[in-house]
């Protein structure tokens, strides 16, 4: 018999559609469970993210593992979690506080989205490498960095044809790569490679937007953005500038509840 059964949540995050947005795994918690049996869990759900939270007080810690790491900073299943609490754990509440390694998050229904609050992480302008430009097959008008290397193509079809060389991608950008373009139907259009995470191209990624946001409302000259992020699954996201903070808010859908099992055997 199994020592734990857990409540689990999959939510598409930044979509109103079953085939479309980021799947993230939700499993809230009483109390945290052994980081290696996180770890398990989120390797077995095999998805970008899995986020886990405890309640403490009236906020909650949340915590977010790849299938091969812990990582600092999840947007999309920082959504996720909200989604679940208001809609689904407290429904009697109007905003989801977390408390997580990147200091507290934020989630509020805005407008019909949720709306997302999250550190600015404004890129600074650094020398395109041979190596970067080997690995996407393409070279970018130019690069910046932030938490993450930054390409940025002049077309919206530059940034849909690009096919990198994951293993090279991984060696030039091992923290995750965002690529990023003009929009032809809205302000700007991204994708996201993680190979080193276990996330070759991550569907939708909040925390890219920490970037992406404060770098285009200064090309653009505006702090209201709208940004597709163009996987294939794909997603939208309506992006503010508050300067060392921004606002990033999109749909969500619920795919699937359940519960998993934690222990030695399966029921």
């Amino acid at each position: 018999m199994p020592s734990r059964v857990l409540p689990f949540y999959r939510v598409n995050a930044f979509s109103n559609r079953i085939r479309g947005g980021n799947p993230a795994a939700v499993c809230p918690l009483e109390e945290w469970l052994p980081d290696e049996t996180m770890q398990a869990l989120a390797a077995e759900n095999d998805l970008s993210e899995t986020a886990f939270f405890v309640p403490v007080g009236d906020d909650f810690e949340l915590r977010w593992f790849t299938p091969t790491s812990e990582v600092e900073l999840c947007g999309h299943a920082t959504l996720a979690s909200g989604f679940v609490v208001l809609m689904h754990t407290h429904p009697e509440r109007v905003v989801a506080r977390f408390h997580t390694h990147s200091g507290p998050l934020e989630v509020r229904e805005r407008n019909g989205l949720l709306a997302l609050d999250l550190p600015a992480h404004p890129p600074e302008k650094v020398d395109l490498t041979p190596e970067l430009v080997r690995a996407l097959g393409h070279e970018p008008t130019a690069a910046l960095e932030a938490a993450y290397l930054m390409a940025v193509f002049p077309t919206q079809a530059d940034v849909a044809a690009l096919e990198p060389d994951m293993g090279l991608l991984a060696q030039a950008a091992p923290e995750g790569l965002i690529v990023t373009a003009p929009g032809d139907d809205c302000d700007f259009v991204s994708r996201f490679f993680a190979p080193t995470y276990g996330v070759p191209e991550d569907p939708v990624t909040g925390s890219a937007h920490c970037t992406l946001t404060p770098y285009w409302a200064k090309r653009l000259d505006k702090q209201e953005l709208f940004g597709r992020q163009i996987s294939e699954r794909g997603g939208e996201l309506r992006c503010s500038d508050r300067g060392e903070r921004v606002t990033v808010a999109g749909k969500a859908v619920l795919y699937l509840r359940g519960e998993c099992f934690v222990g030695e055997t399966l029921p």
